[in-house]
């Protein structure tokens, strides 16, 4: 599996923010079933590298699986021998970009301005998360407009409303939190089946939109 292409086809991340290790793999199938096939599990939930673990086995080759809310190099390591293939940031840390592509990893590091996102792009990102992307799709467009060759992934901000203004502002890709999956909510079978149609709602609009702008 090329794992770049792999994200870059399927679009959406769904990042799973603070929820129990021993509900992630739960949580994974019902946004596997819905048809998402990016999941973030942060490094700030209980036992992240655990449930990274846990996920990176059950979904082996169907799913891909990342660490989010990596700080430094060594965090980036321990992530990715858990079974983490791709790494984002909500900053621009040089060092963790290295150390995730030297162990062949995808670097998504968090960026706004537009010196951040070109200095994470020449320091070896794949793809720069924009955050917080709650400004709007129309920054998305502006920061195209002189470096139309990054790709953009915005994230913070997006979800069903207006995740077809981002993807027409021209966005590779969709990091979707609270929106689509809240981890506040009991975790049962209610749930899960509404986090299911959830996901399909979101995979449908993306897919609609892309045959609006063919």
């Amino acid at each position: 599996m090329n794992l770049l292409s792999h994200l870059l086809e399927h679009k959406i991340v769904a990042i799973v923010r603070g929820a129990e290790s021993k509900d992630v793999v739960q949580i994974a199938s019902a946004l596997h079933e819905g048809g998402i096939k990016n999941i973030e599990i942060t490094l700030n939930s209980p036992n992240a590298l655990e449930a990274i673990e846990k996920v990176a086995k059950e979904f082996k080759g169907e799913m891909l699986v990342g660490a989010g809310t990596v700080l430094d190099s060594e965090t980036a390591r321990g992530a990715i021998l858990a079974g983490a293939q791709f790494i984002l940031a909500p900053t621009v840390n040089i060092e963790t970009i290295k150390m995730t592509k030297r162990y062949g990893a995808i670097s998504i590091p968090g960026a706004f301005s537009p010196t951040e996102i070109l200095t994470a792009y020449e320091n070896g990102a794949d793809i720069v998360k924009v955050f917080p992307a709650s400004i709007g799709a129309q920054y998305i467009k502006d920061i195209r407009g002189p470096l139309p060759h990054i790709p953009l992934l915005p994230t913070g901000g997006v979800n069903l409303d207006n995740i077809g203004e981002f993807q027409a502002a021209g966005a590779v890709g969709f990091g979707i939190g609270s929106s689509l999956v809240n981890t506040k909510r009991e975790i049962n079978a209610s749930y899960l089946k509404e986090l299911t149609i959830k996901a399909r709602q979101y995979v449908e609009a993306i897919h609609s939109n892309q045959k609006e702008n063919v």
